[in-house]
């Protein structure tokens, strides 16, 4: 029993993503009208770019999660707060997964181990809709700084944005449990 991560497939992973990310519980994520062909169109357009990477979390051959990178010296996201070399930008989606039940710091400490190993990176940063109480209450958890909370808008997104920050040498221990 392990997680394992894998690049986004646009074309494979569509249909799986979709269910995901139309969810009612999947609001804060920003793709709930989108049909199957938008969405693998996204996820195609984040695989062709250099600063962008969708990855899946896989929990013992079953996808619980997508976790995404951005480099903030590049998106538009790093021009609301005050950006440091090194960062990088984390979305993370966990599905509504029976599969994950009892397991989800293990799929989040996954997740953390392959951000804090990225090339260069020294602090993780996340950035949430403020009224995804279940997003921030979990960085609070893990011990992520609270940042600014700013009103975020970019070409993609709408939202007030509570930024947290986390250190790699933190999300290194939270990864080695």
């Amino acid at each position: 029993m392990t997680v394992t991560i894998r690049p986004v497939d646009p074309a494979t992973d569509a249909d799986l993503l979709t269910s995901w990310v139309t969810a009612d519980r999947a609001s804060f994520w920003g793709m709930q009208g989108m049909d199957r062909d938008e969405v693998a169109e996204v996820y195609g357009y984040i695989a062709e770019q250099e600063h962008l990477a969708a990855y899946l979390l896989v929990l013992d051959d079953t996808p619980v999660g997508v976790l995404q990178t951005y480099d903030p010296a590049v998106d538009e996201i790093g021009a609301f707060y005050d950006r440091r070399p090194g960062d990088v930008g984390v979305h993370l989606f966990l599905a509504d997964d029976e599969h994950r039940a009892g397991r989800t710091g293990e799929v989040i400490a996954a997740g953390l181990d392959l951000v804090a190993h990225l090339p260069g990176c020294t602090r993780l940063v996340f950035e949430p809709d403020a009224r995804n109480a279940s997003s921030v209450a979990l960085l609070e958890r893990l011990g992520a700084e609270r940042g600014p909370l700013v009103e975020l808008r970019t070409s993609i997104s709408e939202k007030p944005a509570q930024f947290f920050f986390l250190d790699r040498d933190r999300a290194l221990a939270i990864a080695r449990g």
